[in-house]
């Protein structure tokens, strides 16, 4: 029967890959840790105050980013729209 060489060359590298796995963990380095220990960071504290002036201030970049956005893609559909219609008139 055809194929029986291409099933046999699937199951073998499926094999290695398996075998190739198991070495992977056991020598893997990784930034993330499986410990249950707690890491302590050293965080600065912050007032509500500023936690507010900082949401304004985000809120207000937002805004400005979206206003942006919108006359950008305002000026690009104008173009489109003469450009089509230059073309087909």
């Amino acid at each position: 029967m055809g194929g029986e060489g291409a099933m046999m060359a699937a199951n073998q590298s499926l094999k290695s890959n398996r075998s190739m796995l198991r070495k992977r963990r056991e020598k893997s380095f990784s930034f993330v840790s499986n410990s249950t220990e707690k890491t302590a960071y050293n965080l600065p504290e912050i007032s509500e105050k500023d936690i507010l002036l900082l949401r304004k201030k985000l809120q207000k970049e937002q805004k400005e980013r979206r206003i942006k956005q919108v006359v950008f893609l305002g000026v690009v559909m104008m173009v489109l729209i003469y450009t089509f219609i230059y073309l087909f008139i």
